[in-house]
């Protein structure tokens, strides 16, 4: 089993390779601006309100561009789109950390600015990589492909987290400054950003890649199935609500008191506890098949963020956290091949666009909204909205789908033809 599993990593494409050391350079930067962008707004001074406003717009924005993103994709080229998505994450996430640098008057329309640009690259880079990868590989390796891609952010984002928790400190030492100023906080972000730098000549290098042989083994498929990708961009919009856990770092920092660099051993430690849990992902389809993986993966989710709600202490917090992202990453890499091969090779920027765009909008409205429900209600009532919504989003998963459809049916049926 271990030989046949190498066996099939070692299939990866050059094209695949490349994209997918790109995606860990993401991976390491989410790492690092996912423990320290919160606590450095709250550095500058904003509330829970203004820190969820600024998350929200910007997942809103993710959302809300994912299927213009797709379009340009298929104008472009998603090798191009991709690209031009990098090279504008580098621009917006890398100016954000001049806030502290500019006028007061004007520095949260800087932070919604540089950081909405940052979301709209990401964007582009994210909804165009699905059908590029479809593209880079075969369906006998791809599994294992999109597999090691969602390894590659909790495994890279484990040093990133675990290194971004101990940078405000060691900054702060390097400048003789205090650890709770925001400059602290300041060099660590513009290092993260640095990050993503190389990945633009990296994709530079990879090939526009087509599915051409798809095109032609499915045919006469009609017109691009809308209820169906509707209906999957509504599972996606209920269950991503699981798959990450809002405002954890503010949670620990604000409500148990937990000290920075603890928080950052505590997320880094859960994205590497992930990756096992992803490695195993092909295993899993082949035993269990996507349907029941995406299903109970989902179910997974929504039961591992009560102890977050039921239990006020770091330990539970963490044991939630761990929990949810690992199950999340199976649930992710799964239903996104699913997603992928259920519409027609032409229909899969547009799928990837609707999936893309509902999942913004779940983490937009869970972090526009979480910001009001702490204040009015506390964390828990945030967490347990958050796992109702992602059980909600399994039951209609299991309602629906429980009887297999889609374009990968119809290509099975013409493939029997052709054999007969």
């Amino acid at each position: 089993m271990i030989a046949s599993y190498l066996q099939k990593l070692r299939m990866f494409s050059r094209d695949a390779r490349l994209f997918l050391f790109t995606f860990a350079l993401w991976g390491g930067f989410f790492g690092i601006h996912g423990v320290l962008f919160n606590l450095y707004l709250l550095r500058l001074g904003y509330g829970p309100e203004f820190v969820g406003w600024v998350n929200g717009l910007g997942r809103l924005t993710f959302g809300l561009s994912s299927l213009p993103a797709g379009a340009l994709g298929g104008r472009l080229g998603n090798r191009r789109a991709i690209i031009v998505g990098m090279c504008l994450g580098v621009a917006g996430f890398g100016l954000l950390p001049l806030a502290e640098l500019i006028p007061v008057a004007l520095r949260q329309g800087w932070v919604l600015t540089t950081f909405l640009l940052g979301w709209l690259g990401g964007a582009l880079y994210v909804v165009n990589c699905n059908p590029f990868l479809m593209g880079a590989t075969t369906a006998e390796e791809r599994n294992h492909v999109f597999s090691v891609r969602a390894a590659l952010i909790p495994l890279v984002g484990f040093a990133g987290s675990l290194v971004g928790g101990l940078l405000p400190g060691l900054f702060a030492r390097a400048f003789g400054i205090s650890p709770d100023q925001a400059a602290s906080y300041r060099y660590p972000l513009f290092l993260a950003a640095a990050l993503l730098i190389p990945g633009v000549p990296i994709l530079w290098a990879t090939h526009e890649v087509a599915t051409e042989e798809e095109q032609k083994r499915v045919t006469n498929v009609g017109a691009a199935p809308y209820g169906l990708i509707a209906l999957l961009a509504l599972v996606i919009l209920l269950q991503s609500t699981g798959a990450e856990v809002p405002f954890l770092n503010i949670y620990l920092d604000a409500d148990l008191h937990v000290p920075t660099s603890l928080i950052g051993v505590l997320m880094a430690v859960g994205q590497a506890l992930a990756v096992p849990s992803i490695l195993v992902v092909p295993l899993l389809i082949e035993r269990w098949g996507q349907f029941r993986t995406v299903l109970v993966g989902t179910i997974g989710m929504a039961l591992s963020l009560l102890p977050l709600a039921l239990v006020p202490h770091w330990g539970a917090a963490s044991l939630g956290y761990v929990g949810a992202t690992a199950l999340g990453r199976i649930v992710t890499p799964t239903f996104t091949v699913y997603t992928q091969e259920i519409v027609p090779p032409r229909s899969r920027a547009l799928m990837s666009g609707a999936a893309t765009m509902a999942s913004g909008v779940s983490a937009s409205a869970m972090a526009l909204g979480g910001g009001y429900i702490i204040t009015a209600l506390g964390f828990p009532s945030l967490f347990l909205t958050a796992a109702g919504l992602a059980a909600t989003g399994a039951l209609v998963f299991w309602s629906c789908f429980r009887v297999p459809r889609g374009a990968h049916v119809r290509s099975t049926v013409i493939e029997g033809q052709l054999a007969s």
